[in-house]
């Protein structure tokens, strides 16, 4: 386990636990928090022995979003302002954009820049009675990492505005009707539901799932054609990779794959 005031890492075997550590505050967000969070996303994703990042808060509650004594203190009516806006997007978007992929794990309250963090995250596993929405509106602010890219290419157009300009709050339940998150869960079975999840992806070849990822996340923003070169790039890689061959090879031989990363 590494330790700051806001953040903790835990390694535990293929799967990197990172926790939001301000209970107080229902672990809302700080500066000191993101520039550490950034610092921990590429500890994460340099280290061949993570499989998956774990996200989540401790004392069950995810984030409450930044911290509103920090925001009027530092930021609000001050040309500054804008500053805190482009270090969650760049924390964000590295989160996002990361080749190792993330898991959110949603309890209490998942709002304004906690849940920005979540939609940045690649999947979304949440307790029945969680509470999660952009929330911003309600008090006349606007998220500045994600919401308006991020929301409408995973929700639609129409519910994104349903929930930011509404800033309606949905249990876990409602969010997985809403398609907005993966999965929800009893509180008592959270834990193993994310367990089992996580096991889905840490048995995969870590090249294919940043090779994939990478395809997924870029498949909104080009035209067919673009994206069919793209493809068939990604096509050649992965037949001249040695994971590959042993995929092949393993599925031949009925066993298990054993992949070396490239």
């Amino acid at each position: 386990m590494i330790e700051t005031d806001h953040i903790l890492l835990e390694k535990d075997g293929d799967i990197a636990r990172v926790w939001l550590n301000r209970p107080h505050k229902k672990n809302a967000v700080t500066v000191e928090l993101l520039h550490r969070l950034d610092e921990i996303i590429v500890e994460v994703d340099n280290d061949p022995n993570l499989k998956v990042l774990v996200l989540r808060g401790v004392n069950n509650t995810f984030c409450s979003g930044f911290d509103l004594d920090e925001l009027l203190s530092d930021f609000i009516g001050s040309t500054t302002a804008m500053d805190v806006a482009v270090l969650s997007a760049k924390v964000c978007d590295r989160l996002y954009s990361m080749n190792t992929p993330s898991i959110a794990v949603l309890e209490g309250y998942v709002t304004a820049g906690g849940f920005e963090l979540m939609i940045s995250c690649d999947f979304a596993i949440a307790s029945d009675d969680a509470k999660i929405g952009d929330f911003h509106i309600r008090r006349a602010l606007f998220g500045g990492a994600g919401p308006i890219y991020r929301l409408p290419r995973m929700i639609g157009v129409r519910k994104t505005k349903e929930l930011m300009l509404t800033g309606k709050l949905l249990s876990g339940t409602e969010a997985a009707a809403f398609d907005l998150i993966n999965a929800s869960a009893p509180a008592d079975q959270l834990d193993q539901a994310v367990a089992d999840f996580a096991a889905t992806l840490t048995d995969k070849s870590p090249f294919m799932m940043k090779l994939t990822k990478m395809c997924i996340d870029k498949g909104l923003d080009a035209d067919i054609q673009s994206l069919m070169v793209m493809e068939h790039l990604a096509v050649g890689n992965a037949l001249q990779s040695e994971d590959g061959k042993e995929g092949v090879t393993a599925f031949l031989e009925k066993r298990n794959p054993v992949w070396v990363g490239r």
